[in-house]
């Protein structure tokens, strides 16, 4: 009797262990949010004492690059783990003329991988709420549903397959008029953070993943009066400083409701941008970095990334040697949650598991992008194929790798190469293309060989 005793505690231990290294996996991102709109990036001007809290509580990167400078393509490598232009997605997905103008997909196909199916094949509870943006919306009305992409439940805005009707239906969440049951846009954040909240508490028996995807700091900015009034002195418009200062306000309340419902301990938390702001304020939103959102220069694809996990996840550090990406996401948190990944999948991303734990592991090989195939279009109402910043000096040649500390910019036709040393040189100030004419030569055939095996 003893010795059964014995084997069916420590069976019981054995599956305590596995339950507890699947943590629940919370991503928020959120839409345009600069390098340095975090305080603990050196700030923008506006106080964000919540996420600095996040930073000190887990590990921050100040090398963290999204897939894109622009939401739909960052977004389907944050799913996919691979470059965007795989599945032929390169600007933000719109109309299906508009579409057609770019030579792009009108939705994500349900075929590319989704580290979300894969953590729903391993028994997690999945949501996605908020911004989707990978198709669906305006007279895309044959997009894929949630499920397609292994949710569970999915409550979108109104560029998704299913947009949950609190946040409106049909409408642009900055219109004038909104529909009678839609939450004003200065209130979208707190409602998505309620229902975060109550998904996680009724899941809490199993582990579960939630995509908090929050698009209030996405022009144009519509704070409400109390929060405008309390937006204080400091950079850019009273409107931004007031809908940042809310998002953090909101995202703090979801932390603490974590920790409310006992679920925090073992919570991933992962925080970051999709891309570079817009506007940058004089890259006060960067940083001081070059480019803004719709740029390959470093303001546009470079964002923050916090990653808490209490006691695996080390407090309080700052990364500042390793080159992490978003098509990381999918092997890394495969790792992590002991989630095996799909059979045959291919990434363009590396598991940096180890880093995460607080390892070394420099990357093995150079990260790519593309944005802008075509000018923005004129005289026609409504398509704009390829945004591109008005700001001086931020548009970029439309192809870019990085190549440990060398990162090169050139047009898809070979012309413009601009090569930077990001060591010594991150706000990529001195061509060197013609003083490292060797390295400039060798990228450029990198780039452009990556660039003609796209579809």
């Amino acid at each position: 009797m003893h010795v059964l005793l014995v084997v069916a505690a420590c069976a019981l231990a054995a599956i305590g262990q596995t339950a507890s290294s699947k943590p629940n996996i919370l991503f928020i991102l959120v839409d345009d949010m600069g390098w340095g709109d975090l305080g603990a990036n050196g700030g923008a001007g506006v106080p964000t004492p919540r996420m600095d809290r996040l930073a000190r509580e887990g590990m921050s990167f100040t090398q963290f690059y999204t897939a894109s400078p622009i939401c739909s393509p960052s977004r389907c490598g944050f799913i996919t783990g691979q470059f965007p232009a795989r599945w032929r997605i390169t600007s933000y997905l719109q109309t299906r003329a508009g579409n057609r103008e770019c030579g792009q997909a009108d939705f994500l196909d349900p075929k590319a991988p989704s580290f979300v199916r894969a953590f729903k094949a391993a028994g997690y509870a999945t949501a996605h709420i908020g911004k989707w943006h990978l198709g669906g919306g305006r007279d895309v009305t044959d997009a894929p549903k949630f499920a397609a992409y292994g949710y569970d439940l999915g409550l979108g805005t109104y560029e998704s397959p299913e947009p949950a009707a609190t946040l409106g239906l049909k409408s642009a969440p900055w219109e004038k008029q909104t529909e009678p049951q839609q939450v004003a846009r200065y209130d979208r954040t707190r409602w998505m953070v309620d229902e975060t909240l109550a998904f996680a508490k009724k899941h809490s028996a199993q582990p579960w993943l939630v995509n908090l995807w929050l698009d209030d700091v996405h022009t144009p900015y519509v704070p409400s009066d109390e929060q405008r009034v309390t937006a204080g002195e400091g950079v850019g418009t009273a409107e931004y400083r007031a809908v940042l200062r809310e998002t953090d306000r909101q995202i703090g309340r979801l932390l603490d409701g974590l920790r409310d419902l006992k679920l925090d301990g073992n919570t991933l938390v992962l925080l970051a941008g999709d891309n570079g702001p817009q506007p940058s304020f004089d890259r006060k939103r960067t940083a001081g970095l070059r480019g803004m959102k719709w740029s390959l220069y470093e303001g546009g694809i470079r964002t923050p990334l916090i990653v808490r996990w209490p006691g695996v996840v080390p407090a309080g550090a700052v990364n500042t040697a390793t080159i992490a990406s978003a098509v990381d996401f999918f092997p890394t948190l495969c790792s992590l949650a002991n989630v095996p990944p799909p059979d045959g999948a291919s990434f363009d991303g590396e598991d940096l598991s180890a880093v995460f734990r607080g390892g070394k592991q420099p990357r093995s090989k150079p990260l790519f992008w593309e944005y802008g195939r075509k000018p923005a279009l004129k005289g026609q109402k409504g398509l704009r194929a390829f945004p591109y910043p008005g700001e001086p000096d931020s548009k970029s040649p439309n192809v870019a790798v990085l190549d440990g500390r060398w990162k090169l910019l050139v047009n898809a036709d070979g012309s413009r190469a601009e090569l930077y040393d990001l060591v010594a040189d991150p706000n990529e100030t001195k061509n060197l293309a013609e003083a490292e004419a060797d390295i400039a030569r060798r990228l450029t055939e990198r780039a452009l060989a990556w660039r003609k095996s796209l579809p």
